[in-house]
């Protein structure tokens, strides 16, 4: 007979020695999926993640040639001052450029090109560039995913309680039932001279405790649907129909940190860092570029009006129609180098280098704290598990003093406040186990966590 009674247990037991078994049902899957698609900081999280992929193409496409076209029209209006060493016509003995010579000249000029440009050689600044910007862009999204993980935890523990509050008002009609069911056959025994108004006040006085428990449950489950609606975006009818079986998580205990998103988020960090610093490293080498392209020069209707010739004593006007250059093709090579920049590129390059240290120092300290908090986390699961297990018990012990005080109430054998005390004793001990449970239950979740298994155990 005892053996009969252990082997639930035993079966139990050894169900929490196998694999991880997290059993999520499909409307609960919707509704953690509906909170991830609401939630505003996953969102503006992959946002970043998509704003980094755009930055990486802009800078790799830096050798990508740039065309640039321009026009401009000019009009001028001038006067050009001129001053030549004073010279003599031979034959007449003529002085010429006799001191400084003033010119008016206008006109009109039209010039456009076409011109391409692009880099050939970077120095490996945007090869260095672009993979520290990949290895943000990875960082980033684990950070992302991290985020979702302890929004999946929330989710269903904000759910658990709700099944939590749905299970103690069940034991509380169950003890309304039951105590209905005493009102009754004490009703009948007061009558019958066979009890006293006593008995009746004291199961009155249960049902208003009973009543009182059932206010304090409906303001706590308004308060846990406001929440879930925040989470989801779910109704209260939508709310109502996520149906699932409360029932412990099992989960391996061989678990590491290895994937946690966070560690691996700081891992990327940290590669970026180092990618940074060999950018800042090949910085003394030169850029090479190349340019082409064609330019369109036009003077036109340009005048040009000399001062008083003493030989003719009369001013020169010359006119041009058109001077055209078209097309004018250009083809080149162009370098920049920073040969010495003041000091401040052994400044970014120390820069950088800090920027390294300080992640790695993170990445360390990371390692240790989750490792520890991933023992402590197993810690309270194999807790969480004995507690289960000695609430069943407590459960089952407290059903079957109930049964028996009924009877022995029944019987006259025990008074009505000992028949009462069963009462509570059993909803405080059912209550209890399902407190238990949901508590199994997170622990099972955060230890999940930690390892940054969640999402994947959960949603796949």
């Amino acid at each position: 007979m005892r053996i009969k009674k252990l082997l639930p247990i035993l079966a139990c037991l050894l169900a929490f020695e196998g694999k991880a078994q997290i059993d999520v049902s499909p409307s609960l899957q919707e509704a953690i999926q509906k909170a991830i698609d609401k939630n505003a900081s996953i969102r503006n999280k992959d946002l970043e993640v998509e704003k980094i992929s755009t930055e990486k193409k802009s800078v790799w496409n830096k050798y990508i040639p740039k065309v640039e076209g321009s026009a401009n029209y000019m009009y001028f209006d001038t006067n050009i001052t001129l001053d030549l060493p004073t010279g003599n016509i031979p034959v007449i003995n003529q002085p010429i450029f006799d001191g400084k010579q003033s010119f008016d000249s206008y006109g009109n000029v039209l010039m456009g090109s076409l011109m391409a440009k692009t880099v050939l050689f970077s120095g490996f600044q945007i090869e260095n560039g672009a993979k520290a910007l990949e290895q943000k862009r990875i960082g980033t999204a684990y950070l992302s995913e991290a985020e979702k993980e302890n929004l999946i935890k929330e989710v269903i523990h904000s759910f658990d309680q709700v099944h939590l509050l749905n299970e103690v008002e069940k034991l509380l009609n169950d003890s309304e039932k039951r105590l209905a069911t005493e009102t009754k056959r004490v009703e009948r025994a007061i009558e019958e001279g066979l009890a006293i108004p006593y008995d009746r006040d004291k199961i009155k006085l249960a049902n208003l405790e009973l009543q009182s428990k059932k206010i304090e449950l409906q303001g706590k489950r308004k308060v846990l649907y406001q929440k879930i609606n925040y989470l989801t975006g779910y109704s209260e009818n939508q709310i109502k129909e996520v149906e699932y079986l409360l029932a412990p998580y099992v989960i391996s205990e061989d678990l590491s940190v290895e994937n946690k998103q966070e560690l691996k988020a700081l891992e990327s960090f940290k590669k970026a860092s180092d990618y940074m610093i060999k950018k800042e490293k090949w910085s003394y080498l030169p850029v090479l570029g190349a340019f082409g392209g064609v330019t369109y020069t036009s003077l036109f209707d340009a005048t040009m009006i000399t001062p008083e010739i003493p030989m003719v004593n009369s001013r020169l006007y010359g006119r041009m129609n058109e001077f055209t250059m078209s097309p004018n093709w250009m083809v080149g090579l162009s370098m920049k180098w920073e040969i010495f920049s003041g000091f401040e590129r052994k400044h970014k390059i120390h820069e950088a280098k800090i920027n390294a240290e300080q992640v790695q120092n993170q990445l360390d300290d990371a390692k240790e704290k989750f490792a520890l908090l991933l023992e402590n986390n197993l810690a309270n699961y194999r807790i969480q598990n004995q507690k289960y297990q000695i609430g069943l018990e407590q459960e089952k012990v407290a059903s079957n003093n109930l049964n028996m005080a009924v009877r022995q109430y029944q019987e006259g054998l025990i008074n009505i406040s000992e028949r009462l005390e069963a009462e509570n004793d059993l909803f405080k001990a059912s209550a209890n186990k399902i407190q238990i449970l949901v508590e199994q239950r997170l622990s099972a979740l955060e230890t999940l966590s930690v390892t940054g298994e969640l999402t994947k155990t959960i949603l796949n």
